[in-house]
């Protein structure tokens, strides 16, 4: 078995897809549309590992989840990119492009290089070597 996808619920769908596809050499699909149920989404495939679903619809209500707090349920998900050096790296271009880092790069006490940013839209990802 393994994860196939994982999936966000999105206010800006293009606006994530072009975060997800130049950040983290996502490529997009062609994009999906129901119109009866006013639902589209992309799915955003990587080099290796789940693809990322990210999906929009009217009506979703935001998340009551306070993003600096801990909470049960999934909190984030991390992506590998091959090094401490990249971790580094990618850290400073999202900084220099306005994102929220809000876990400096660092080693963690189990094993992992990585430092956590924040999404477009608020959801949290670390990023390990």
């Amino acid at each position: 078995m393994h994860i196939e996808h994982l999936a966000i619920w999105c206010t800006d769908l293009e606006k994530m897809k072009t975060f997800y596809c130049t950040y983290f050499n996502g490529k997009a699909n062609t994009k999906y549309i129901n119109t009866v149920k006013n639902f589209s989404s992309y799915f955003i495939s990587f080099e290796k590992g789940p693809r990322l679903e990210l999906m929009q619809m009217p009506n979703i209500p935001d998340s009551a989840n306070d993003i600096m707090q801990q909470y049960k349920g999934l909190i984030h998900f991390a992506v590998s990119v091959g090094s401490a050096e990249a971790v580094n790296q990618l850290t400073e271009q999202l900084r220099d492009n306005g994102f929220k880092i809000i876990g400096e790069p660092r080693f963690t006490g189990d094993g992992y290089y990585e430092s956590v940013v924040l999404d477009p839209e608020e959801n949290m990802i670390e990023i390990t070597d």
